[in-house]
């Protein structure tokens, strides 16, 4: 007797993406104590074992997690309350704050990922609001709702602690590249660096819809924050398994996006990574994605190739790049979304 379906169909993952019932822990992220740097000490005062441990899991798989990081405890209590209030809200409310193709900030519930629906709710704050359209035609302002109160403070409040500690991690994976550690801030003068507030609600159909697809980040980095309900999946680099990433109270997640893969000519790879749901109990995460600015082209950088280590990757717009994958992320499309593979040389 087939399964019964009770989903609607646009969520629906092909079979040979559905998610497994077991998904292996045998193994986990590396988990790396940012303690030894104070909140105002310079990077370059990091011991080499703090290099040492973001390098190899910058290398070896894309993905950390990062504890003693200097983001206040009471902060992400308050931020994950916010959150929750909001997406209990009634649908017609939350939907006056809905994103549009001109202005793709705010709440949004039908985003796809590989051209299938994800299992999730949205809501888009940009760090930096700008007061005139972007160069790929993107207004950036936030659609800020009027309850619940204190919304807008909380999230301002949060964005600005933890884009401090996105370019804490920035200068701390240059400086494991060998390269000043502010070397790569210039990419980031009038940078799009986005909030994102993911809600997942119980699913009928968890074994076969995913709240995510799979999929790589296009920034820099991303910084993320999770309940402890769980369903982050990594796919270990070494042999292409799916990694429940363990939750940690507390803890960051960072991952290592497709601008610096670009950036390190593959030494760093931005890994794939989907989120599962469950029939049971709601989920909400936190990502801060940082981003360059619209205008930066994206290539190897010079220090990092040379005759015998060739550039693998031809330049690109990072803000054409972002606008083909948000066109992708509105609605389905007919082909796929564009990747870095498209720009890798032969």
């Amino acid at each position: 007797m087939g399964q019964t379906v009770l989903v609607d169909q646009a969520f629906v993952q092909p079979q040979e993406h559905r998610p497994k019932t077991v998904v292996s822990d045998a193994d986990d992220i590396p988990l790396i104590d940012l303690s030894p740097l104070s909140s105002n000490s310079d990077v370059t005062t990091a011991p080499e074992t703090l290099l040492a441990q973001v390098e190899a899991a910058c290398r070896d798989w894309g993905f950390f997690q990062v504890i003693n990081h200097g983001v206040s405890l009471e902060l992400l209590r308050k931020a994950e309350a916010a959150q929750r209030e909001f997406f209990a809200l009634p649908d017609e409310e939350k939907r006056k704050v809905r994103q549009d193709e001109q202005n793709a900030l705010g709440y949004y519930e039908a985003e796809h990922t590989k051209n299938v629906r994800d299992w999730k709710e949205v809501f888009d704050i940009i760090a930096h609001e700008q007061d005139e359209i972007d160069m790929v035609g993107l207004v950036l302002k936030n659609k800020w709702p009027q309850v619940p109160l204190g919304f807008r403070e909380t999230f301002e409040e949060y964005a600005k602690s933890v884009e401090k500690l996105a370019f804490r991690l920035l200068e701390l994976i240059a400086l494991s590249l060998n390269l000043p550690p502010k070397k790569l801030n210039i990419f980031f003068e009038n940078a799009n660096s986005l909030l994102r507030l993911n809600y997942y609600r119980p699913c009928p159909n968890p074994d076969l819809v995913l709240g995510v697809g799979r999929h790589r980040d296009p920034g820099a980095l991303t910084i993320l924050y999770q309940d402890s309900t769980g369903g982050l999946d990594v796919k270990r680099l070494s042999d292409g398994e799916w990694i429940r990433v363990k939750t940690i109270s507390d803890a960051f997640i960072i991952n290592v996006g497709d601008t610096f893969q670009v950036w390190s000519n593959d030494k760093y790879t931005s890994a794939e990574h989907r989120v599962s749901v469950n029939s049971e109990k709601d989920r909400i995460s936190i990502p801060f994605f940082l981003q360059p600015a619209s205008c930066t082209n994206v290539r190897p950088l010079e220090e990092l190739i040379d005759d015998k280590n060739p550039a693998k990757y031809n330049e690109y717009s990072y803000g054409e790049f972002i606008r083909a994958r948000k066109d992708g992320n509105l609605k389905k499309l007919e082909v796929q979304n564009i990747q870095i593979d498209h720009f890798k040389r032969a």
